[in-house]
């Protein structure tokens, strides 16, 4: 049997400004905003290429889940995004105003550099040496 991690739920305080950024500063495709009625809806973006994984944004409802913004994974980076081109990626995102925490550097595995989106989510872009 095939599985697939189809989606992985990023937790915001406004599907909106998710949305603009993952959109119109890291160049994700928005794939679905659905209505669901009472102030929640289905968001679904994804990496341009990608043909499984996608983010799904969920609007933070209590003070639990607000409390959990850009903190889900206890201070760690939280998600990957592998590129085949960092120079050209880095560049645009920067372009964009997209605030990295540290300059680019080369590891055994590839050049990464770490950078957050504006809830304070860690997020490694990634060109992997094999991939």
């Amino acid at each position: 049997m095939a599985q697939t991690i189809a989606r992985i739920t990023l937790v915001v305080p406004d599907y909106d400004d998710a949305i603009a950024f993952y959109r119109d500063d890291i160049g994700f495709e928005l794939l679905e905003d659905v209505d669901l009625g009472d102030g929640k809806r289905w968001v679904v973006l994804r990496p341009p290429g990608a043909q499984e994984t996608a983010l799904l944004i969920a609007k933070a409802d209590g003070v639990g889940q607000v409390a959990a913004i850009g903190n889900q994974t206890g201070g760690r980076v939280s998600f990957f995004l592998f590129t085949d081109d960092f120079a050209r990626d880095h560049a645009a995102m920067l372009a964009k105003g997209v605030t990295f925490k540290e300059e680019p550097r080369h590891e055994p595995y590839g050049t990464v550099a770490v950078f957050s989106d504006p809830f304070g989510n860690l997020w490694d872009l990634l060109q992997p040496i094999n991939g």
